[in-house]
């Protein structure tokens, strides 16, 4: 059985974030997982995981300005310096709460821009990046998202994933590979997941379309979570 961890930015949406932790555990959970508190001290955190019995199995970057548009700083080239400040920020995050998966998001093309000069860029950011999490035991994780649901991200499927996988050359990038994301852009489930299962370090997913959960759509998840133990997938499975 999959190792589940609770997504908590999306599940338990109806109570208060601080509350969420405990709901999570309740309902048998072992990890959560969230975009990012970064309003909160990271001591608070590991307080709430620790009152809980919860590890925290992953959290995103820095994102930037969620209200103005931005959803994440890594293709950016205005913004290298805002970049590593959030790579400092997330770290000690990390090392407050013992969490050892770092997700980065890669952003929103700015419009007019120039796909090679904003993919170099996230390349340079991912690698320097991966360097400074290696150094404190952390992987770094970059995620596809299909551009339904997120209009303008620059890396949409797993064919985007290698491509810059390929320019940042560092053995500390991972995948975060989203089950609902790559069924999303019409690429294969478990072809994928077998071929790259050795560059992803978490799982996520929901059912489609909707982004619900399991058997509210078209994807028949019973076979995949068996797959997953089949094939020795040991890393933590995020529902959302």
């Amino acid at each position: 059985m999959p190792r589940f961890s609770a997504s908590i930015s999306m599940l338990y949406s109806e109570l208060l974030f601080v509350e969420r932790f405990a709901a999570a555990a309740r309902d048998g959970f072992e990890a959560v997982e969230f975009i990012g508190a970064f309003d909160m001290a990271p001591e608070d955190i590991a307080r709430l995981l620790k009152d809980n019995g919860l590890a925290l199995a992953l959290f995103d970057l820095p994102l930037g300005d969620w209200d103005k548009g931005d959803r994440g700083l890594g293709c950016l080239p205005d913004r290298r310096d805002e970049f590593r400040q959030s790579v400092d920020l997330a770290l000690r995050h990390a090392e407050a709460t013992g969490c050892t998966l770092l997700n980065c998001l890669a952003g929103i093309a700015p419009e007019g821009a120039d796909r090679l000069t904003l993919e170099a860029v996230l390349a340079e950011n991912l690698h320097y990046a991966a360097e400074r999490l290696a150094e404190a035991g952390v992987k770094l994780l970059v995620e596809p998202i299909n551009p339904g649901d997120m209009p303008g991200y620059l890396i949409n499927t797993v064919a985007d994933y290698e491509r810059i996988a390929a320019q940042v050359e560092h053995d500390n990038l991972y995948l975060q590979y989203d089950f609902y994301h790559v069924h999303r852009v019409g690429d294969a489930l478990m072809e994928n997941f077998e071929r790259l299962q050795s560059r992803i370090a978490h799982v996520q997913f929901a059912d489609v379309p909707g982004r619900h959960e399991p058997g509210t759509g078209t994807i028949d998840y019973a076979p995949i979570l068996a797959s997953l133990d089949r094939l020795g997938y040991d890393g933590w499975v995020g529902p959302e």
